[in-house]
């Protein structure tokens, strides 16, 4: 296997333990040369597209991503026709609707989404949210019931819905009709809804298992507006092109890949982000205190989180109703309120991560489980999730964090590596009883856990993932687009990649090496952050910043080989301040030159 790699630079192991390996296969280098050829892109860009799968032919409808090319037809979806026409008829006959959504920023998008839709209409149709800890994921029968008692004759269930037969069942002896708008893996029994549309359904042939939830909701939306036209011509639709600011801050957040209609979504979807025409993006845009144009990183990293800390440590509904409100006043108040429960989500989770590092860290000094699994009475349950994703990143290998109560039962959540199916292996966990709930995707999972199964549990992870998790750490490398100098990291460059992403899932933001570049100076900025001053041999500078960086391997190696000369890995983004946009490299790696 090593003879096959193709080692960038012939670094077999950088300051993070990585080898750096070629992105680009011989055939992939002649589709690059024939993109720069035949469309002008530049050598750089052309490499990068390559790099992610773009043809020649492709390039140009690649660059300029349009819905009207994109969009799927939304009739090719399972149950799409019976959901449309249930939604209509609602609309129709003016009834009492419920929206049951998930307490994450695609629950909260997609709620608000359906709610401004039936909203056109004249329809106030009720937001649902469940408590993350009182009543955890999906639809359950008490919410159900009670809906139905609220006089709702129709429940949407949004982002969740699909593995909830009890629960649907409940709201039909009710009297409630459920519609089921979802994008999860199935893990049981279809529910006797009058429509399930999941592209991620076994009998659904329609391709787009890549949409959130939002996505789904959308394409619903699409064919609801045109079943509306055939029965009420007068009913002038909506604009919902104007709603793929919601869409794409769902697809971003929801770390789905950036591929096909996914893309036009998140490039439109900027475009509508930026005119603040939503009430409640702009004030969050402004409480985040974003000062350029909002791109795909604002939202994963500063949007989405705030929107978040609601479900996971205050109100869970606070996001969709901030989403949902064209009121500036009361956007500006949930804003400021989302941003406050951010800080102290921040300030719990980095209690929690020192602790768990710590106990990380011993336990994998000798090499440790392919799975880690950790857990404390102490930590918050909504907040294990993040605490997972750290914990994953520093031990490279899946890992869950679950927070245990008094009664000893814990409520986890699990985050993968690329190439192991981490919903897989709870659902074979589930079905031999090691734990009382779980589901998800391949790359993130929720648990239920009793603390006296913990150890059946991890030795059941072990047999199960061992081989594979070992085999995935062996191959896992740096993949490299290309040299760059720091003469060459310009603005015209980065207009020119901006205009290749947004990068996100299935379509990763490029990654550059320096060769041969001098750290000029090294020190600590922020919390745990290096900036790093580089100069190349010919003598051009270039500023980079290694974020969370101190104490870490990359950091020392920066730090020690100050004034040594040195092959530097990472991206290139603007760094806006005071009005002007400057070139920004982020170093990832690093290796001895």
């Amino acid at each position: 296997m090593t003879a096959d790699r193709r080692y960038f630079l012939d670094v077999r192991r950088s300051a993070t333990g990585l080898a750096w390996e070629h992105r680009l296969s011989d055939r992939q280098e002649m589709v690059a040369l024939a993109i720069a050829q035949s469309h002008g892109t530049g050598d750089l860009v052309a490499r990068v597209l390559a790099g992610r799968g773009v043809t020649a032919e492709e390039a140009p409808r690649f660059l300029e991503p349009t819905i009207r090319d994109l969009l799927p037809d939304p009739a090719t979806l399972t149950d799409m026709a019976k959901a449309a026409a249930r939604i209509a008829e609602a609309v129709r006959r003016r009834e009492r609707v419920a929206i049951f959504g998930d307490y994450d920023v695609d629950g909260a998008a997609s709620s608000a989404l359906l709610k401004r839709f039936l909203g056109h209409y004249g329809i106030d149709a009720e937001i649902y949210i469940p408590d993350r800890i009182f009543e955890g994921y999906g639809p359950n029968p008490a919410a159900m019931r009670e809906l139905a008692a609220r006089g709702a004759a129709l429940i949407v269930t949004v982002d969740c819905g699909t593995n909830s037969a009890a629960s649907v069942a409940v709201a039909n002896e009710s009297g409630a009709d459920v519609v089921v708008l979802d994008h999860h893996q199935v893990g049981g029994p279809l529910p006797p809804a009058v429509a399930i549309v999941n592209p991620n359904r076994e009998d659904d042939l329609s391709r787009q298992g890549h949409l959130c939830a939002a996505g789904v909701v959308f394409l619903t939306l699409v064919e609801t507006v045109r079943v509306l036209r055939a029965v009420a011509p007068d009913r002038a639709p909506p604009d919902l092109l104007g709603w793929l600011d919601l869409v794409a801050l769902a697809t971003v957040c929801d770390v789905v890949p950036l591929a096909g209609v996914n893309r036009a979504f998140v490039v439109k979807g900027l475009l509508a982000i930026r005119r603040q025409e939503n009430a409640g993006l702009g004030a969050l845009v402004r409480v985040s205190r974003i000062g350029e144009p909002v791109n795909a990183f604002h939202l994963a990293f500063l949007i989405g989180p705030r929107i978040n800390a609601g479900g996971r440590i205050g109100d869970a509904a606070l996001g969709s109703r901030l989403l949902a409100t064209d009121d500036p006043v009361e956007a500006d108040r949930i804003a400021e309120t989302l941003d406050r429960l951010n800080q102290e989500r921040q300030a719990m989770e980095q209690v929690m991560l020192e602790a768990a590092r710590a106990e990380v860290d011993v336990e994998i000094a000798g090499g440790g489980p392919a799975i880690l699994v950790t857990g404390s009475e102490r930590w918050h349950p909504g907040i294990v999730g993040l605490l997972a994703s750290r914990l994953k990143e520093h031990a490279r290998r899946p890992v869950f964090a679950i927070a245990f109560n008094a009664s000893g039962v814990g409520t986890g959540s699990g985050r993968s590596v690329t190439g192991f199916d981490l919903g897989r292996l709870v659902r074979d966990a589930l079905a031999e009883g090691l734990i009382v709930k779980g589901g998800g995707h391949a790359m993130a999972a929720g648990i239920t856990v009793e603390r006296s199964r913990l150890g059946d549990l991890r030795a059941f992870f072990e047999a199960r993932a061992a081989t594979e998790v070992s085999r995935l750490r062996d191959a896992e490398s740096l993949k490299i687009d290309a040299a760059l100098s720091a003469e060459g990291a310009t603005q015209d460059l980065l207009d020119l990649l901006e205009k290749a992403g947004p990068y996100g899932a299935g379509h990763p933001q490029p990654v550059f090496v320096l060769p041969r570049h001098r750290i000029v100076d090294v020190r600590e900025v922020g919390t745990g952050h290096l900036r790093v001053d580089l100069k190349s041999e010919a003598g051009g500078t270039l500023r980079a910043m290694a974020f969370r960086s101190v104490g870490t391997p990359l950091g020392e190696f920066l730090t020690v080989n100050r004034g040594r000369t040195v092959h530097v890995a990472g991206n290139i983004s603007g760094n806006y301040w005071n009005g002007a946009r400057n070139v920004q490299f982020r170093v990832l790696d690093a290796a001895l030159a």
